[in-house]
């Protein structure tokens, strides 16, 4: 990043100082060693909330809002009960891959909020997902479903097939409780059948826990990044630009010949160009039609 100055290499403005995390979830455990090496903060825990009354992946209570948002209010709360200003938050989505609609994806998104200097910086990762679910009738399919899916290391959860007034079962580590969930379950059955599904937070989905450590190294990436104009962390690219000269014909292609870096403070802005680089033919449409 030769445009760039890097945070840690001048003294990085969060050296020494707290910041709040609030999870339930064990997040603390990739989150601190990753922006504690990076910008010498303290990553504290926060207790005292129930995040899950923000929304929960097994669908009971449903997210209010966007992703983003939920993980600034995640943030925003945590901030307040530990009376600190610099705020942290996790917070992950699962749908189909962009590229074939067909395999489950995680997205994960961190948020970093400065009261201070009045600024949020958001770091992201994605890729594909540990995440299934089936409707079993009988033990030997939620056996070999469990098998499949590496369980106890990830977990799994347990719901009726219907309303019937059951709760939804999680936290189930061994192969006794996994039983005894499927029998309750279905003996309250309408259909004689259950949902069994991966657990999907954190703690329980070493794929998600992976994710989100990626996530911390894109969010330091960025805060250790600072402005050229106002010295504020958080300068990062914000847009791509298309037209890599191809290496046959020298027309534009579709791959990136530059990127444009912001400043989530002022209005500041340079864009990067990807100079001595050429494109492959086969992203030419001249050379590839």
């Amino acid at each position: 990043m030769s445009r760039m100055r890097s945070a840690a290499a001048h003294g990085s403005c969060y050296d020494g100082r707290p910041v709040a995390l609030l999870t339930q979830h064990g997040k603390k455990r990739v989150l601190a060693p990753v922006l504690q090496a990076a910008l010498g903060c303290r990553v504290e825990l926060v207790g005292g909330y129930d995040t899950d009354q923000l929304g929960t992946f097994t669908r009971d209570i449903p997210r209010d809002g966007s992703q983003l948002e939920a993980a600034r209010r995640k943030a925003r709360i945590g901030m307040t009960l530990a009376r600190l200003p610099l705020g942290l938050a996790s917070e992950g989505s699962f749908g189909a891959d962009p590229f074939t609609g067909a395999l489950p994806w995680n997205i994960e998104l961190l948020v970093w909020i400065d009261a201070e200097r009045e600024l949020e910086v958001v770091g992201i990762a994605q890729g594909g997902a540990a995440c299934a679910h089936l409707l079993a009738s009988t033990w030997i399919e939620v056996e070999s479903f469990a098998t499949q899916m590496g369980f106890p290391t990830f977990g799994l959860i347990v719901r009726p097939d219907s309303a019937a007034g059951l709760p939804v079962l999680k936290g189930i580590n061994t192969r006794a409780e996994l039983i005894a969930a499927f029998d309750r379950t279905q003996r309250h059955s309408e259909t004689g059948s259950v949902f069994v599904e991966s657990d999907l937070r954190a703690h329980a989905n070493p794929t998600r826990m992976e994710m989100i450590r990626r996530a911390a190294q894109d969010l330091a990436a960025k805060l250790e990044s600072t402005c050229p104009a106002c010295a504020a962390p958080g300068f990062a690219p914000v847009e791509c630009v298309r037209g890599l000269p191809c290496s046959e014909c020298g027309a534009p292609t579709q791959e990136l010949s530059a990127e444009i870096l912001a400043c989530v403070k002022c209005s500041h802005r340079v864009t990067r160009y990807f100079r001595g680089r050429l494109g492959d033919p086969g992203y030419c449409d001249y050379c590839n039609p």
